[in-house]
């Protein structure tokens, strides 16, 4: 384990170490960081920590925020300081090394909204192999922004997106740039997808989710690619209903991840508005204040998935909310009800529900590094040497590891 407050970029047996760490740390608790607070009116761990529970569930939401992003650093009964330091050690990793880049093209980042634009300057910043590319293949590139960035004098660009409004805006920004760059349509899961890829290429990919920078990372190994740059995200949206290791390594382990499971990395937010995280309270406030009604109305203490509900029901009354969505899940007619009670009931829990969330949170880096360094393990394998690090600091993006591979 690295000491407390040491990062570095991972590489060579470092990978396998780092790894092996976070996976006994995360299998042995995961008692503590796998029950969801949001379905749990009281959670498996509370009977074995009691005080911290009491002292979770006494905050108010606004403290939640506060800790939300850093959760680390709250003074919290034991066993959480314990269990923070050793998160921060094990989550420690440094940014990559940085090198000048050349000059955009006049007016290349006009098109790119501006927190995208920095996250792809310092994207490329990090972008240094043994060898320079000749061409880049840019996966699941939108408009291909990145890869016009990435494109210099002498190289070549291919993009492959699978919408085809963007891959026609991409082509007609292409050329309005003067870049003569190969915007192709393609769904990259599909059978076809492997013949686009050849040995020449670099292939990068800035937050391709899930599976989509999985099949990246196979498809490049098989091809031969000699280097290619990765930055993960969205680690859930995958079509398996559980997670299936692609590393040797990994493959050996007795952890077993759900699509909630998977979801955790992806629960830290840097970029809501006060306006987007109110609306996103009052529906969470909302959901829970009608899962306290539900669990009386069936008659069963447990949680009741909604679907996805239209913003616009936030604007019925706390009451219309609640039978419209009684109606919906065809539960008996609602008797009345204390409607104002009900509804700061649920925004209590949502209070609760948001610090008890921070048990969790101390296990959301770990995990997320647990599964990017699966990949690394996986190329390693594959021949490659890797060096695991990150690209900016998390303000900029929370999903801000980068995997840049190659073979001698």
């Amino acid at each position: 384990m690295p000491a407390k407050g040491v990062d570095s970029v991972l590489t060579g047996e470092a990978l396998l170490a780092r790894f092996t760490a976070l996976d006994a740390f995360l299998t042995e608790h995961q008692a503590l960081w796998k029950p969801r607070p949001f379905t749990h009116l009281q959670l498996p761990w509370e009977t074995s920590y009691p005080e911290l529970a009491v002292w979770l569930r006494g905050r108010s939401l606004e403290d939640a925020e506060n800790a939300h992003n850093h959760p680390a650093l709250l003074n919290a009964p034991e066993p959480f300081a314990s269990l923070a330091a050793i998160s921060l050690a094990l989550s420690a990793v440094d940014e990559l090394p940085a090198h000048a880049l050349n000059a955009a093209n006049h007016r290349l980042e006009v098109d790119v909204p501006g927190r995208k634009w920095q996250q792809i300057e310092a994207f490329a910043s990090r972008l240094q192999f043994a060898e320079p590319p000749r061409h880049w293949l840019d996966w699941c590139s939108g408009k291909g922004h990145l890869g016009r960035r990435l494109m210099q004098s002498g190289q070549q660009l291919t993009c492959l997106e699978y919408d085809p409004a963007l891959v026609a805006s991409g082509q007609a920004l292409s050329q309005r740039h003067q870049l003569h760059a190969l915007h192709i349509e393609q769904d990259v899961l599909a059978a076809n997808a492997a013949a686009l890829l050849e040995a020449e290429h670099t292939p990068v990919a800035l937050h391709a989710c899930g599976d989509l920078h999985v099949r990246l990372i196979r498809l490049a190994s098989a091809a031969g690619c000699k280097q290619l740059a990765v930055a993960p995200c969205c680690y859930n949206r995958i079509s398996l209903g559980q997670y299936a290791p692609i590393s040797s390594t990994a493959q050996g382990t007795e952890l077993q991840l759900s699509l909630d499971d998977l979801s955790l990395p992806m629960s830290e937010t840097v970029t809501a508005g006060a306006r987007v995280r109110r609306q996103r309270d009052t529906s969470m406030a909302r959901r829970l204040g009608f899962d306290l009604l539900q669990r009386e109305l069936r008659g069963v203490n447990e949680y009741l998935p909604t679907p996805s509900l239209p913003s616009a029901w936030l604007d019925k009354s706390f009451a219309d909310y609640c039978h419209h969505l009684a109606q919906l899940k065809e539960l008996s007619t609602i008797g009345p009800q204390d409607w104002v009670a009900r509804e700061a009931a649920g925004w209590q829990r949502l209070a609760q529900v948001r610090n008890l969330e921070l048990l969790r949170g101390l296990f959301r880096r770990p995990l997320e590094l647990w599964l990017v360094l699966d990949r690394a393990l996986f190329l390693t394998e594959q021949g490659y040497e890797v060096r695991l690090g990150t690209f900016c600091e998390s303000p900029l993006t929370p999903r801000n590891f980068l995997l840049l591979a190659e073979r001698n």
